[in-house]
C-alpha cells in the first residue's frame, strides 16, 4: 500500500514537472486502445470462422453504449464536484493571498519600525555571533548591515553601571560606551528570543541611548552633594556664630542683671536697664535669624507631644501682660470649652508662633488691648488660635506682603516700631510645617485679626478629663463693672457656665443697678479707678453675696476696701474664676490681703548650698557664673579648659569630696566639653559610685548639638545666656535631693 502510494505521489510529481510528455503518453495511450479494439473487432467480424451474429452483436453493442452513458455521466458527476472543490480551493487560495498579502505589508512596516526606531536593536546567536542590527545601531557603530552581520562586533565599554535582573529573566544595565561619535551612554534591556519553530533561541540587545539623562542626573546628584555640603557648612556657621555671639551676649545681660542688683543712682539704674534691655533686644534679634536660617536649612523638626491647651495659652498672655500692662493695655484669653484638655504637637512651636503674633499685636496697639482666643476649627481635630487686637491696622495692599521675609507693612511704620520683618515670615511657615495655615482680616486704624489653624489630635491620657468643674451659674445674676477686651471674654466665659451677666461700664450706672435685683456676685475692674472701684464695692455689700475685684499683678500689693470678698489677677485664669465663684458665699479669700513685697537678702544662702564645678574658658562668663551661683548660696569652682575640669573632676573624688554639679561649657581649648564628659562618664563606668549631674552651658541651639550633648552623657543644657531664674529652678531639684531633675 506504501509502495503504491509512494509510486502515485511520484507519477503526479512528474506530471507536474513535464506536463507536455505526460500528456503526448496519455494521447498515444488512448489512441492505441482505440485502434487496437476498432481494428480487431473489424478483423475478427470478417473471418469466416468469426461466427458472427448481429442480433448478438446490436445486443452487446447496445450493452457496451449503455455501460459508455453510465460511465459518462459518472464522470461528469465526477467533474463537477472537482469543479466545486476547485472554485472552493481557488476561494480559499484567494483568502490565503490576501492574508499572505497583510502578513508581508505587517512584516514590512515591522521590519521598518524595528530597522528605523532610535533604540538600538541587535540579535546574536549562540556563538554571539550578530544576525541582524537595525539602522539606529549600524549608525552609532559607524558601519553597515552586511558588515556587522556574522560578527562578533561589539562596543568598548569605558564604565558599566548597575545591573539588575527582572522576573522574566530580562537583564537590565547601563554602560558607558566608546562610540566613532564619542562616549555615550546606553540603557541595555537583554533577553533571549526565538524566532523561529526549532531553531535555537537568540539573544536580543534593545538599547536606548540616555546620555543626556544620565549627564542630567549626574548633574543634579553633584548639585545636590554641593548644596547639602553648603547646608552643612551653613549648619557649623550658625552654631559658631551663635556660640560667638551669645557667649558676649551673656556677659553683657548677665552683667547687666548682676549690676542692677548692686546699689545704684537713679540715673545708673537707669543705664544699666539700657544695657540689658539692648542685650535682650539684641537676643531677640539673633533667635530670629537663627529660627529663619534653620527653616531654609531644612532643620526644622517638629515634636509630637501631649500638652495642655489651656495652660499654654494663659501661661503666654501672663508672660506678655508685664509688657501690655506697660503700654497700658489689656491682654486676655479665652479657650472654648468643647476643646480637649490635652492634645499632641509641638508646643514649643506654637508657643514661639503665638508669643510672635501677640508680641507683634501689643506692640502696634497704643489702646484698647489684645485678646487670644481659641476655638474648634472647621475641620475635624482642628483648632483655631485667634489674636485679635485694636491697633494701628493694616492696608490691603500690604496684607498680602507681609508674610515674606523681611517685609513689613509700611517703612515709616518699621522705622517707628522697629523689627526685622522676619517674626512672621517664620511664623507662617512653621504653621504650614505643621500642616495648618495662617490668615489675616484687618482694617487700617480698627485693629487686626490673625487666625491660625492647626490641626492637633486630641490625647489619649486627657481624654474625658475636664481641666476644672466649671461652676452652676444657671438663672443667677451677675454683675461685671469693666471695660475692654478681657470684659467682653469674660462675659462671653460666665454666659457660658449660664449666668446671666449684665456688662456695664460707667461706676455710677452700675451703682444705680445694684438695687435692681439680687445679684450673686459682682466684678470690679479696678482699672476704673481705686476710689471709684472701692465705693462701688462698698455699695454692692447689701445686694451681692460675693464681690470680687480685678487687679493687675503691679497693683495687687495697694490697699483696696475689705469691702471686696476676693480679688482675681488679670490676666484672668479660667480655672481661678471658676474657684472663685464656686465659694460659698461671704468667705473671704485667704489671698485677700496685700502681700509685702519680698526683698532678696543680700549675702543670704541656703544651708544646703551646692558644690558645682564650672568649665568655662571665657573670663567674663567664669566671672558670671561665680558671681550668679554664689548668690544663690553654692560654692564654685572655676576650670578654664576641658582637661582642667577632669582633673579637677578626678581629685575631689580622690578626696572623697565629690562636686554635685559640672556646668561644662561645650566649646574649650585643649579638651572640649563634650570630650571631658565622655572621660568623666567612663571612669563613672569603671570606677562606680555616685554619678554626677553634668549640665552643658552652650551657645549652640541646634538639635545636633543637643544629640551630642546627651550622647556624651549630659544630663541636659543650659543656654546662653544665662537666666538667672532658670538657672535657679534648674538647680531647685538638687538642693534637695542631691539629683538633678530637668
Amino acid at each position: 500500500m506504501g509502495r503504491t502510494f509512494r509510486i502515485k505521489v511520484r507519477m503526479r510529481r512528474f506530471r507536474r514537472r513535464h506536463p507536455r510528455i505526460a500528456f503526448a503518453i496519455r494521447s498515444l495511450m488512448i489512441f492505441s486502445a482505440t485502434f487496437g479494439g476498432a481494428y480487431g473487432f473489424i478483423a475478427g467480424s470478417r473471418s469466416d470462422n468469426s461466427g458472427y451474429d448481429p442480433n448478438a452483436f446490436a445486443i452487446g453493442a447496445s450493452f457496451l453504449f449503455a455501460l459508455a452513458c453510465l460511465g459518462l455521466a459518472t464522470l461528469s458527476m465526477r467533474l463537477r464536484f472537482v469543479n466545486k472543490r476547485l472554485r472552493a480551493l481557488a476561494a480559499h487560495n484567494e483568502k490565503l493571498i490576501d492574508r499572505n498579502w497583510e502578513l508581508k505589508e505587517a512584516e514590512e512596516r515591522a521590519r521598518s519600525l524595528f530597522e528605523q526606531q532610535g533604540d538600538l536593536i541587535v540579535l546574536r546567536d549562540h556563538q554571539g555571533r550578530i544576525t541582524f542590527a537595525n539602522d539606529a545601531y549600524c549608525a552609532l557603530a559607524g558601519q553597515a548591515r552586511i558588515a556587522l552581520v556574522g560578527t562578533r562586533f561589539d562596543f568598548d565599554v569605558l564604565e558599566q553601571g548597575d545591573s539588575a535582573r527582572e522576573g522574566n529573566g530580562t537583564r537590565v544595565h547601563d554602560q558607558r560606551i566608546a562610540t566613532p561619535l564619542g562616549a555615550r551612554w546606553v540603557a541595555w534591556r537583554e533577553g533571549f528570543v526565538r524566532l523561529d519553530a526549532g531553531q535555537p533561541a537568540e539573544l536580543q540587545s534593545v538599547g536606548r541611548d540616555v546620555t543626556d539623562r544620565t549627564e542630567t542626573e549626574r548633574a543634579l546628584s553633584d548639585a545636590r552633594d554641593q548644596a547639602d555640603a553648603a547646608n552643612r557648612a551653613k549648619s557649623r556657621f550658625l552654631a559658631m556664630a551663635s556660640h560667638e555671639i551669645r557667649t558676649p551676649l551673656n556677659g553683657i545681660i548677665g552683667m547687666g542683671g548682676l549690676l542692677l542688683d548692686t546699689t545704684l543712682t537713679p540715673e545708673q539704674t537707669t543705664y544699666a536697664r539700657a544695657v540689658k534691655t539692648s542685650g535682650e533686644a539684641l537676643m531677640a534679634l539673633i533667635e530670629e535669624l537663627l529660627d529663619y536660617s534653620k527653616i531654609e536649612a531644612g532643620k526644622l523638626d517638629l515634636e509630637q507631644r501631649p500638652f495642655a491647651l489651656s495652660t499654654l495659652i494663659e501661661e503666654i498672655t501672663e508672660l506678655l501682660a508685664p509688657r501690655a500692662q506697660a503700654r497700658n493695655l489689656e491682654i486676655a484669653s479665652y479657650i472654648d470649652e468643647r476643646l480637649p484638655l490635652e492634645v499632641v504637637g509641638d508646643a514649643a512651636r506654637l508657643r514661639q508662633v503665638l508669643l510672635n503674633l501677640a508680641g507683634n499685636a501689643i506692640k502696634f496697639t497704643t489702646s484698647g488691648g489684645v485678646a487670644l482666643i481659641v476655638e474648634p476649627g472647621i475641620w475635624p481635630n482642628e483648632i483655631s488660635f485667634l489674636v485679635r487686637d485694636t491697633g494701628i491696622g493694616i492696608a490691603p495692599d500690604a496684607q498680602s506682603r507681609i508674610f515674606r521675609e523681611f517685609e513689613q507693612a509700611d517703612e515709616r511704620i518699621a522705622r517707628t516700631y522697629g523689627g526685622t520683618g522676619l517674626g512672621l515670615a517664620i511664623s507662617e511657615r512653621i504653621i504650614k510645617r505643621m500642616g495648618g495655615r495662617i490668615a489675616l482680616t484687618s482694617e487700617p486704624g480698627k485693629g487686626s485679626t490673625f487666625e491660625v489653624a492647626v490641626p492637633f489630635a486630641p490625647s489619649q491620657a486627657g481624654a474625658g478629663q475636664t481641666a476644672f468643674p466649671s461652676p452652676d451659674l444657671t438663672g443667677k445674676s451677675l454683675l461685671l463693672v469693666a471695660d475692654g477686651i478681657e470684659a467682653s471674654l469674660i462675659a462671653r466665659r460666665l454666659e457660658r457656665w449660664g449666668g446671666q451677666t449684665c456688662v456695664v461700664t460707667d461706676a455710677a450706672v452700675a451703682e444705680a443697678l445694684l438695687p435692681e435685683r439680687s445679684w450673686y456676685a459682682v466684678l470690679i475692674d479696678r482699672a476704673l479707678g481705686p476710689v471709684a472701684a472701692d465705693r462701688l464695692g462698698e455699695a454692692a455689700r447689701t445686694h451681692a453675696t460675693q464681690r470680687l475685684v480685678l487687679l493687675t499683678a503691679s497693683s495687687r500689693h495697694e490697699k483696696f476696701s475689705a469691702a471686696f470678698t476676693g480679688f482675681l489677677v488679670k490676666p484672668l485664669r479660667a480655672a481661678s474664676l471658676a474657684a472663685r465663684l464656686a465659694l460659698a458665699p461671704e468667705i473671704i479669700s485667704p489671698d485677700l490681703a496685700p502681700e509685702p513685697p519680698v526683698e532678696p537678702i543680700a549675702g543670704a544662702r541656703p544651708a544646703n548650698g551646692l558644690s558645682i564645678l564650672v568649665a568655662e574658658d571665657n573670663e567674663i562668663n567664669a566671672l558670671l557664673m561665680r558671681s550668679l551661683l554664689t548668690k544663690l548660696g553654692h560654692r564654685v569652682v572655676i576650670a578654664t579648659h576641658g582637661g582642667a575640669a577632669l582633673e579637677s573632676w578626678l581629685a575631689a573624688r580622690s578626696a572623697v569630696t565629690p562636686y554635685d554639679l559640672v556646668l561644662m561649657d561645650i566649646q574649650m581649648p585643649q579638651l572640649d566639653g563634650i570630650e571631658a564628659t565622655k572621660r568623666i562618664r567612663a571612669h563613672e563606668a569603671g570606677a562606680g559610685g555616685r554619678r554626677t549631674p553634668i549640665l552643658a552651658l552652650t551657645a549652640n541651639t541646634l538639635a545636633e548639638d543637643r544629640y551630642a550633648c546627651f550622647e556624651a552623657g549630659m544630663d541636659g543644657f543650659l543656654i546662653k545666656p544665662l537666666d538667672r531664674e532658670k538657672l535657679d529652678e534648674a538647680l531647685a531639684g538638687l538642693i534637695a535631693s542631691r539629683h538633678l531633675a530637668v
